[in-house]
């Protein structure tokens, strides 16, 4: 729909809200950019003070650790390829297949095997198949972008970094689990009540959500410390120590963004009409059946939105984190932290950066499958039709 003459912007404003924007998005990217460049050089190329030689690594090429043309072309038609798939085809066949038709099951279900399958192809069998093609060109094959994976490899192998990645992962998914559960169930009860009591609720939880992070942990920490002692009462020798394990640090970080989860979910339960409410009654639903079977179906972008919010809260976390989970059980933000604060070679250093761009990872692809659901749940609070 063409926006009347009247009604449209000067030349003047348009131009500078552009390049205003153009120049944010650039001043964003470029870190991300440029860390990920610097993972795929060789340490002296990594850290060359030309930023040409950065970015297309002349010692790395010379090392035989390379792309060609070839190779270039069919890893970015994969990626284009790979980001359509997760866009357009991942979420109706979530929607087809959904085990027991609930699409959260399905979701988790789909964006692992999408993920297990995309790695399989693309650092599986994509390389070998190149690898053959450039040798049958010659000289056409030779490498012109320097690039090597061995950093990734060593923080992920030989480091064992996937065990910061898997407690991330269960502590993510408890804080998103228990926050979600509660304050789906308690943003919709106080969305249909109009008493005092809900009113100053939400207000205590306002205050306890503006504390600061560090006074929760100094509340918790003795109790965790003496966990076992408090527990043996019950659990006999058995009562486990709480302090250094993730249900340690998802009971706070839940603590912390339960508040926060609520006022979200309550704004969005309070967008849908008490028609939809008192039309399932009609029909003979209870009130959990009513939320379950005619609110809940209306509510999914919201959900998805304050999801997205409580998993960054706990996948980004360091502070918590790191004082409350002991080396073992380390989550990936203070694993790659601590790879930074010790003594370390250039190596370790690229190695260091590796890590802290494979996090991004699960971050592009969460936004990338669920980004309807999120832009319709912020800007349209949650009401369809």
């Amino acid at each position: 729909m063409s926006i009347p003459r009247a009604m449209r912007p000067p030349l003047a404003l348009r131009l500078s809200s552009a390049g205003f924007l153009t120049f944010w998005c650039l001043l964003a990217a470029f870190p991300l950019f440029w860390i990920a460049v610097m993972s795929f050089k060789v340490p002296v190329d990594s850290f060359a003070a030309n930023p040409l030689s950065v970015i297309f690594g002349p010692e790395t090429r010379a090392a035989g650790k390379g792309l060609s043309f070839l190779d270039i072309v069919v890893g970015l038609a994969a990626l284009w390829a790979t980001a359509r798939l997760a866009v357009r085809w991942l979420p109706g066949a979530v929607a087809r297949y959904a085990p027991w038709g609930q699409l959260w099951l399905g979701w988790i279900a789909g964006a692992l095997l999408f993920g297990y399958v995309f790695v399989l192809v693309f650092f599986g069998a994509l390389p070998p198949v190149l690898d053959a093609l450039n040798a049958v060109l010659g000289p056409l094959g030779a490498p012109i972008l320097g690039l090597t994976t061995e950093h990734y490899q060593a923080v992920w192998v030989d480091n064992e970094f996937y065990r910061n990645f898997i407690n991330s992962l269960i502590v993510t998914a408890g804080v998103v689990t228990i926050s979600l559960t509660v304050g789906t169930l308690a943003g919709y009860g106080l969305a249909r009540t109009n008493s005092q009591l809900a009113f100053w609720l939400l207000v205590v939880a306002l205050v306890f959500r503006a504390l600061p992070h560090s006074v929760l942990v100094a509340g918790y920490l003795p109790p965790f410390i003496n966990s076992a002692e408090i527990l043996r009462p019950f659990l006999g020798d058995a009562a486990p120590t709480l302090y250094g394990k993730p249900w340690a640090v998802i009971a706070v970080l839940v603590s912390i963004n339960q508040p926060f989860t609520i006022w979200m979910l309550r704004s969005f339960f309070q967008n849908i009409p008490m028609d939809l409410d008192e039309a399932a009654r009609v029909d003979g639903c209870t009130h959990f059946q009513a939320f379950r079977w005619v609110i809940m179906p209306v509510m999914w972008p919201g959900v998805i939105t304050t999801g997205l919010f409580s998993f960054l809260l706990a996948y980004n976390d360091f502070l918590v984190t790191s004082l409350l989970l002991d080396a073992q059980n380390q989550t990936m933000v203070p694993a790659i932290a601590g790879y930074f604060n010790r003594e370390t070679t250039p190596t370790d250093q690229v190695e260091a950066v590796a890590a802290a761009v494979s996090i991004t990872a699960p971050l592009f692809l969460l936004v990338m499958v669920f980004q309807r659901q999120i832009v319709s749940g912020l800007t349209a609070g949650a009401v369809k039709g």
